[in-house]
């Protein structure tokens, strides 16, 4: 029998006033209904993680990608600003590298077209890192799943392909496993 699998649920935005806690939190009870893997969030916030390149303090570097290390893939929360993914989000992707390697991603994403920008470009990205994404998304518009565009009120109609994204998450995850070991 195989070792169940652990997903990170990465949130992608550290600005002031954000909404992906909320959206984490979503995601995270909402896993509550499948059993076939462990998932747990992660702030990118808590890392404290400086400008690629511009910090000789490695610490949140290091702690950040042994927190990477503990899992077999990912759900990105995305946030769309100017037509793409956060900064924070792209800086904390690039502080690692073979953290990501041989995993799988879904993607969550928000914003006034759901996100679907930043998503796109995500995917890019995913690809240069070896992370196979999966095809299942679930897109959150700031007009619809939000009241006053700041409090996460998610429309029922996300659930359902929000657990397709889950399965295909874990299945990914597990046919990448050999590549990880």
């Amino acid at each position: 029998m195989s070792q169940t699998l652990n997903i990170g649920i990465i949130l992608g935005s550290t600005r002031e006033g954000r909404v992906s806690p909320q959206v984490g939190e979503w995601v995270l009870k909402q896993s509550e209904k499948n059993n076939r893997a462990n998932f747990e969030i992660v702030d990118i916030k808590d890392y404290n993680l400086p400008l690629l390149g511009e910090s000789n303090d490695t610490s949140g570097v290091e702690k950040w990608n042994a927190k990477l290390n503990e899992f077999d893939g990912f759900i990105f929360v995305v946030a769309e600003y100017n037509h793409s993914m956060t900064g924070a989000l792209k800086n904390a992707i690039d502080s690692a590298r073979e953290a990501w390697w041989h995993k799988s991603a879904g993607i969550v994403s928000y914003g006034s077209g759901g996100g679907i920008r930043a998503a796109e470009h995500l995917r890019g990205v995913l690809g240069e890192i070896n992370i196979a994404d999966v095809r299942s998304h679930v897109l959150l518009s700031l007009f619809n799943d939000f009241e006053n565009f700041s409090t996460f009120k998610p429309q029922s109609v996300h659930e359902d392909p929000l657990q397709d994204l889950f399965n295909q998450v874990i299945d990914w995850g597990e046919a990448l496993k050999p590549l990880r070991q």
